[in-house]
C-alpha cells in the first residue's frame, strides 16, 4: 500500500497534469519494460542501438536514450517550440488518442481520418521501422512513438468515451481523494493503474510463449476495438452505477470497492500493453 502522504501528493499532481497525458511515465515506463524483457534479443539489441542515436531527435530537454525515456518522449516534447515559438510537434496531438463513442457501434472513422489517431500511427511507425532505406532520424523517431503509442491504446479513455475529450470533462472522486480538478481521465491515468502496477507480482517478466501468443494476438484494430470495449464496460460502466450511458452527473464517485474491482482490469491493460509493444518491435526490428 502506498504510504498516504506520498499518494495525496502524487494525486495532487495528477490534478494540474496536461489533458493529453497518458499513463504518466509509470505506465509508459512499466509497458516499456515488460515489452523489453519480452523481445528477442536481436530485437533488445536493435532497439538499443537505435536509441543510442536519440540525439538525432534534437530534443536535449526531452532525452530518449533508455527505454523508460524512450516511453514518455512523446508527451514531453509537446510543449517544445521552435525559434519562431511554434509547437514543433503540435502535428501529432491527435496521434495519442483515437475516442470513439462507447455508446454506438464501433467505428474508427471519424476519429482516425487522415491518419490522425493512435492505431493508424502505430501501423505507420512499424512501417517506417521495417524501412530499412528510411533515414536514420525517422526510424528514431518512430521508434519513440511507437513505444509511447503502443501505451497511449491501452489506456481505454484514448480508445473510447463519451464526447467528453477521453473523461477529462467528467469530475471524479478516487475513494476520499477529490481534487477539484480530478476527472475520470486522470484517474485511468494516475492512481488506478500505479495501483495496479504495484499489486501483486511484478509485471515486468518474461512471459510463457503460449501467453504472449494469446495475448498478442490479432492485431492493431483488433486491440483498439478491445480497449474500446473496455472503455464501455469497465470505465463507464463502473462510473455510471452499471450502464456506460446512462446520463453522467457533475460528478462521479469511485469507491474503495468499485476500486479494488478495477485493479485487475488496468492491471490487464498494462500487461497487455507491453506484450503486445513486444510483438510489434519484433515485427519491426527482430
Amino acid at each position: 500500500m502506498i504510504h498516504a502522504r506520498i499518494l495525496v501528493a502524487g494525486l495532487a499532481a495528477l490534478a494540474f497534469a496536461t489533458p493529453a497525458s497518458a499513463y504518466w511515465e509509470f505506465g509508459h515506463q512499466t509497458i516499456a519494460e515488460i515489452a523489453m524483457a519480452n523481445v528477442t534479443p536481436h530485437t533488445r539489441v536493435a532497439v538499443k542501438r537505435l536509441l543510442a542515436k536519440q540525439a538525432l531527435l534534437d530534443t536535449p530537454a526531452c532525452p530518449a536514450q533508455t527505454i523508460e525515456e524512450a516511453s514518455v518522449w512523446a508527451d514531453c516534447v509537446k510543449p517544445l517550440k521552435d525559434a519562431d515559438g511554434k509547437s514543433r510537434f503540435g502535428y501529432a496531438y491527435n496521434w495519442h488518442f483515437q475516442d470513439a463513442d462507447v455508446c454506438a457501434p464501433f467505428d474508427l472513422t471519424p476519429s482516425c481520418k487522415d491518419g490522425n489517431c493512435v492505431s493508424a500511427q502505430i501501423d505507420r511507425d512499424v512501417a517506417t521501422l521495417r524501412d530499412k532505406a528510411a533515414p536514420a532520424k525517422d526510424r528514431v523517431q518512430a521508434l519513440v512513438f511507437l513505444i509511447h503509442f503502443v501505451g497511449d491504446l491501452h489506456q481505454p479513455l484514448h480508445a473510447g468515451d463519451r464526447g467528453d475529450k477521453g473523461g477529462n470533462d467528467v469530475k471524479a472522486d478516487y475513494g476520499i481523494y477529490a481534487p477539484p480538478r480530478f476527472n475520470l481521465h486522470s484517474v485511468w491515468d494516475g492512481p488506478l493503474p500505479e495501483r495496479a502496477i504495484t499489486t501483486g507480482p511484478s509485471l515486468v517478466r518474461r512471459y510463457p510463449a503460449a501467453e504472449r501468443a494469446r495475448i498478442g494476438a490479432g492485431g492493431v484494430g483488433d486491440w483498439s476495438r478491445e480497449s474500446w470495449q473496455v472503455a464501455h464496460d469497465q470505465v463507464y460502466a463502473s462510473a455510471l452505477g452499471g450502464d456506460a450511458c446512462a446520463a453522467v452527473p457533475a460528478r462521479v464517485h469511485l469507491d474503495d470497492a468499485t476500486i479494488a474491482r478495477l485493479v485487475p482490469v488496468s492491471r490487464l491493460e498494462v500487461k497487455r500493453g507491453g506484450i503486445r509493444l513486444a510483438k510489434l518491435l519484433d515485427r519491426a526490428l527482430g
